[in-house]
């Protein structure tokens, strides 16, 4: 399985394959309107509005499973994200990242990679759907590591 052959619900509530994104770099990330990582946003829309042309989509699943940080429904955390920080990379609808009800696309994220540890951790999946690495919360979208990791998968075929 690869995670092209997955599906999840968008933040406005329709199903969405994630075989739309085959052929492109996928950073997914769980996000939180109340952590202190929630700025991240910002550099998250800067990465997607730098990179998007070169084949990266930015991949937002809010989730409320660290410190009760995302509580909102899906229509206060897509005005949240719209009206703060100007969002338009994808955003789905809440997920849980770990435990008995984990979603299927984090039961395949974590798989090989671990579950997140926090709010804000990042999988950068390749564009043949591969989880290529894991990068966690205090690693920013503007992180040379993170930069460079990104490049990389962009040259791969």
């Amino acid at each position: 399985m690869t995670f092209h052959e997955l599906s999840a619900q968008t933040i406005e509530g329709a199903t969405r394959s994630l075989g739309d994104f085959r052929g492109q770099v996928a950073l997914v990330v769980n996000t939180a309107s109340a952590c202190g990582f929630t700025p991240q946003y910002t550099g998250l829309e800067a990465l997607w509005q730098e990179r998007k042309g070169d084949g990266l989509v930015v991949l937002g699943f809010p989730s409320n499973d660290f410190g009760a940080q995302e509580p909102g429904t899906e229509a206060e955390i897509q005005s949240f994200c719209s009206t703060r920080y100007d969002v338009s990379f994808p955003m789905f609808a809440k997920v849980q990242t770990k435990g008995p009800g984990q979603s299927p696309v984090y039961a395949f994220l974590t798989a090989k990679h671990g579950e997140p540890k926090w709010n804000f951790h990042k999988y950068l999946v390749g564009k043949n759907g591969e989880v290529l690495a894991a990068f966690p919360s205090k690693v920013s979208p503007s992180d040379p590591q993170l930069r460079a990791a990104i490049d990389e998968a962009l040259r791969a075929g």
